[in-house]
């Protein structure tokens, strides 16, 4: 890696068996969870306070929908990198959602392997 520092990552996922799943994951493989959103608005919120490497984001949450926070946050935060995590297997759902500056697309169940690739290939892709 580049730099010293771990890659910061906000959680949001309206799921806590998810958001601690994801968790566990990504503090296993070193990477630094600053914070968690159990809905769109506070992704958003905790996405413009700690500005993350990444945020993780599932598609089907209250108050903002995955996709429409989505927007919000790459709106402001242009370089930051998203990556879907969501049941939501509709290509409509993959499609927008890669429109709209995701940078890859988990489906649940998902397993270790497949959550660490995806966010390896998010925060080494250009974001902006």
């Amino acid at each position: 890696m580049p730099h010293t520092n771990r890659p910061t990552i906000v959680i949001a996922d309206d799921d806590g068996a998810t958001r601690t799943l994801l968790r566990l994951i990504l503090k296993n493989a070193d990477y630094n969870v600053v914070a968690e959103a159990l809905d769109g608005e506070a992704a958003v919120e905790l996405c413009d306070q700690y500005k993350p490497d990444l945020v993780c984001l599932d598609v089907m949450m209250p108050k903002l929908t995955g996709l429409a926070a989505l927007k919000a946050i790459k709106a402001k935060h242009p370089e930051m990198a998203a990556l879907m995590v969501t049941s939501d297997t509709a290509m409509e759902t993959v499609k927008t959602a890669l429109q709209s500056g995701a940078i890859g697309y988990v489906v649940k169940p998902f397993n270790e392997g497949k959550v660490l690739d995806a966010v390896a290939r998010a925060l080494h892709k250009p974001h902006a």
